[in-house]
């Protein structure tokens, strides 16, 4: 990364899946401590991700000393080299562009974290690419699991189970894992779920939880996997983006 950072502290506040009631009340006190709330942009087909944002802090940062700063997201190399290398040449890329987007500012800075800054997001590993390091504050908010399986009033794991938390790409790419009772899926585009046989298998999906236009599917795999594949394209034609997850389990 080129350039030396002038973060002295950086919050990483969760916020769920954009919806205001998913951030806590630490968070947002920990975006009217912040001198800088940086606000990635990730082209005009994405434009609600930054209205959300700007939404959120719109209404729950009241410091007028606090500064929102925006910036362009680098957009991750798709070609063919291996993937992990991809992201960390991405990764390297967004830890310029705070860099960049700040311009000699910094202080204590804070971002908004889709989901949660711990599971399956790349924040804190952006965050370590930065020199000097700074203090780094990490604040949940309600996770997209925890939105999902209150949406649909059930629990995450059964009666003295197992739950794995995994990713679309390693469901498609090793299917169910072993001793798995119930299965939560996350960063899936594809919709690995067609990959398995849904004989015995239930499911309970989610888009946009807890917002206005939540989507809701819910029942056998063979039936509520159709009718998930048929929403998605509307969905994300009307957003420009989709964020969804879903949990699987095994008919006992």
């Amino acid at each position: 990364m080129s350039g030396r950072s002038a973060i002295r502290h950086l919050a990483l506040v969760g916020i769920g899946t954009g919806s205001p009631g998913h951030m806590t009340q630490a968070g947002i006190a920990a975006l009217n401590a912040a001198d800088v709330i940086l606000i990635p942009r990730k082209g005009a087909d994405k434009a609600d991700l930054a209205d959300l944002r700007r939404a959120l802090c719109a209404g729950a940062v009241t410091n007028p000393a606090t500064a929102l700063v925006e910036f362009d997201l680098p957009a991750r190399d798709e070609g063919t080299a291996d993937y992990l290398a991809r992201v960390e040449d991405w990764h390297d890329a967004i830890a310029a562009a705070w860099v960049a987007a700040l311009a000699g500012r910094g202080g204590r800075v804070a971002l908004l974290v889709w989901g949660d800054p711990a599971l399956y997001d790349s924040s804190l590993r952006i965050a370590s690419r930065l020199s000097p390091a700074p203090q780094v504050e990490v604040i949940p908010g309600i996770t997209a699991l925890q939105a999902l399986t209150a949406a649909h009033a059930v629990p995450l794991n059964a009666l003295a189970g197992a739950v794995t938390i995994t990713t679309g790409r390693r469901l498609r790419d090793r299917g169910w894992p072993p001793d798995c009772d119930r299965l939560a899926v996350m960063l899936d585009a594809d919709c690995a779920f067609r990959t398995l046989d849904p004989g015995g298998l239930r499911i309970w999906w989610g888009a946009f939880l807890g917002m206005p236009g939540q989507a809701l599917e819910a029942g056998p795999l063979a039936e509520a996997g159709p009718r998930i594949l048929a929403r998605r394209p509307a969905l994300r034609a009307a957003h420009g983006w989709i964020m969804d997850t879903y949990l699987l389990a095994r008919d006992p």
